[in-house]
């Protein structure tokens, strides 16, 4: 096993190209083409860790422990969202059971966490202490999440599935264009802190260079300690130890019992119809799956084939579901363990059908006129943030297994702080909670009671894997991708592309996208809409924004003709990449 994982390394520790593997061509007038598998496929935003993936099917691993290897490798060679110090969602379909599961291993509050933690004196949010201190970090849920769904639905252990990753920290990996523009791009904020300074940079400071080796060696111990412990490896033991320090080295409120308290839980996913195609994605305190079933509800009821792809009256219906998504968002979502989340109702399709009874089919709504539920007015925020680093994944194996997954340590690089000794980032996740009911988060989303701080709670979240099945109940396409307040949107525009246009995921991944969330009243979109469809849209009264630059990054696997794999990882996003398992 040694040798093989040996092999491994070394197959992906130099530059690599997607073509490398072979892209086929399925149809000679497609102008974008996916990567092809008969067995299995592996698509995530950084193609080593795609290929440390796709070996773990090769030697016998399910979707499974292949999304677990993936994700440990991820927190090595994709250190600003790859992660051990952050959380996320995983949806895991199980082919033999027929049974989908939604794996909840969110960041959770400390318990010295408190509602006002980030107001200042004059009761406004201090954002510089919400996002870029200590203070800002939640209790870590990536470790947990990773260790239960690998050790409850994988077939290998846990030190094979690690090993790759431990390789990677210790022995180094070469440093790509993507790495190398990222960290000079997050210089001045990841060097005011000496340990972070340390690990992501050269001596005095200086930036790594495409091609030259990156080598990590407290990760490479601390993901030791977890391969041979497990849990504890993490939450208790010398790893606590060195969080815990470092917590009351720079004034954070984790302390020892919020790591040995920390709880991964299972839940029901939220599922809807549209059309014949069943759509399973993440429960709360996500909001994505509520919000992208409540949207497909209210789109269900025109044909917008007959439309066209992207026309102005196709965006036109996007814009006006997202903007009533949206306004229900900021009142009604919240994690479920403290706040009754009306799931039901807001996926109701009678509900759905309201909604689209407003929507005039020739003139915009004003967001301002829209409110959430019954609710009164609600404060503008401020205009839309940089979106978020998250990163998503999605594994396929022989048998049908299937793992959709999105984890994140909020910002790019999270906070920024590393912890000493043990070679991980932590998150600013805390900042996804509403400092302030009615105030705007990082990236302009409005938030209410439902997602104040409480200690234990976990905050609510835009993350949406997602897993969709087709009338036989098959499933048929694994997506997700990163984005911050986009992510629900750019989810449901890839499933879009694919279900009602009849796309192929290459093709539905490079079509250029559009946002809406409420507020503020602007849509955003990408280059590629025509410029008679902005003009179009300006004409019904939309407050078109300038180009958004990119929204999203979609990790894409879809299943067309019989077990064939067609895997799509998004152009958008240097470095990227969809690895076929090798026969």
């Amino acid at each position: 096993m040694k040798n093989l994982f040996a092999n491994i390394i070394a197959a992906v520790c130099g530059l690599f190209s997607v073509v490398a593997w072979g892209t086929a061509i399925l149809d000679s007038k497609a102008r974008f083409h996916p990567v092809i598998s008969e067995t299995g496929m592996v698509v995530s935003q950084e193609i080593i860790a795609s290929r440390v993936g796709a070996d773990i099917l090769s030697v016998g691993g399910n979707a499974v422990d292949a999304a677990v290897a993936t994700g440990f490798a991820l927190a090595v060679t994709l250190p600003r969202a790859g992660n051990l110090g952050g959380g996320g969602f995983m949806l895991v379909h199980l082919a033999e059971a027929n049974k989908t599961i939604a794996i909840d291993y969110r960041e959770m509050a400390p318990a010295e966490a408190h509602r006002d933690m980030f107001l200042d004196r004059e009761g406004d949010v201090d954002n510089q202490k919400a996002r870029y201190s200590i203070e800002s970090s939640g209790v870590p849920g990536t470790v947990a999440g990773l260790i239960h769904a690998q050790e409850k639905y994988g077939l290998l252990t846990l030190k094979q599935v690690m090993q790759p990753a431990i390789e990677l920290a210790r022995g180094g990996f070469t440093v790509s264009a993507d790495l190398a523009d990222s960290l000079m791009a997050r210089g001045e904020r990841l060097q005011k802190h000496p340990v972070t300074k340390a690990y992501f940079f050269k001596p005095q400071g200086a930036f790594y260079q495409r091609g030259e080796q990156l080598v990590q060696a407290d990760l490479g111990a601390t993901l030791s300690r977890i391969a041979s412990a497990g849990r504890e490896g993490f939450y208790q033991g010398k790893t606590a130890d060195l969080i815990i320090a470092q917590m009351e080295d720079s004034g954070g409120l984790i302390a020892h019992q919020d790591l040995l308290n920390y709880q991964v839980v299972e839940r029901q996913p939220v599922c809807g119809l549209f059309r014949v195609t069943k759509v399973c994605t993440m429960p709360p305190p996500s909001s994505g799956g509520v919000h992208m079933v409540q949207m497909l509800n209210i789109l269900e009821g025109w044909d917008l084939r007959d439309m066209g792809h992207n026309s102005a009256d196709y965006i036109h219906r996007l814009v006006e579901s997202m903007r009533r998504a949206y306004a229900d968002r900021s009142l009604y979502l919240g994690d479920p363990d403290f706040f009754p989340v009306p799931v039901a109702q807001l996926t109701d399709k009678k509900y759905a059908a309201v909604l689209r009874d407003q929507v005039d089919p020739l003139h915009s709504s004003r967001s301002s006129d829209i409110k959430p539920g019954l609710s009164d007015g609600v404060p503008s925020p401020k205009a839309i943030k940089e979106s978020t680093e998250t990163t998503h994944f999605s594994t396929w194996d022989k048998w049908g297994n299937v793992v959709s997954n999105t984890y994140t340590l909020n910002f790019s690089y999270g906070s920024g702080i590393s912890v000493a000794g043990a070679g991980f980032l932590l998150n600013n996740e805390m900042d996804d909670f509403s400092s302030k009911p009615g105030s705007p988060n990082g990236y302009g989303l409005v938030g209410g009671v439902a997602n104040a701080i409480e200690p234990g709670k976990r905050p609510l979240s835009s993350m949406t894997p997602t897993i969709a099945f087709d009338a036989s109940g098959d499933p048929v396409l694994a997506t997700g991708t990163p984005g911050g307040s986009t992510i629900i949107t750019t989810t449901m525009q890839l499933l879009l592309n694919i279900v009602e246009f009849d796309m192929g995921v290459a093709e539905a991944t490079a079509a250029p996208r559009i946002h809406h969330q409420w507020l503020p009243d602007n849509v955003f979109y990408e280059s590629g809409v025509s410029v008679d469809t902005i003009n179009r849209l300006k004409e019904m009264g939309h407050r078109v924004n300038a180009e958004a630059g990119r929204l999203g990054a979609t990790q894409s696997i879809q299943r067309k003709t019989g077990t064939r794999l067609f895997g799509a990882s998004d152009y958008r996003r240097e470095g990227s990449g969809a690895v076929p398992q090798s026969q």
